[in-house]
């Protein structure tokens, strides 16, 4: 069975948040030591409503944005829960329409 060439259809970016920055930052090293990700943002410190034990709740956040493909999804929400603090860590994968052709390339190649 060969494999079949990436598309541009392949690019998501997961998205998922901390509430501090040096775990963020610890959670895109790992990923991209793991050539899980081409790419992690850190945006933050933003605020975070949500429902949590049947109330609604506040916190101050960092987002980070993970660059990958679709087909790795599954060891990049792996390697999540595994290291991420939170007991339910967000974890959303959205898909990158309108990806650059060019970028699309280099992802493919950081992402193993």
């Amino acid at each position: 069975m060969t494999q079949s060439s990436p598309t541009l259809s392949d690019a998501i970016v997961v998205l998922t948040t901390t509430a501090d920055k040096k775990d963020a930052e610890s959670l895109a090293q790992a990923l991209l030591m793991h050539h899980l990700a081409a790419c992690v943002q850190i945006a933050g410190p933003m605020e975070s409503r949500y429902w949590w034990n049947e109330r609604i709740e506040s916190a101050r956040e960092y987002l980070c944005l993970i660059k990958t493909r679709r087909e790795r999804y599954a060891d990049v929400e792996k390697l999540l829960l595994e290291l991420h603090p939170y007991d339910v860590p967000e974890i959303v994968a959205l898909p990158a329409d309108g990806i650059s052709a060019a970028y699309f390339q280099w992802l493919c190649g950081q992402v193993k």
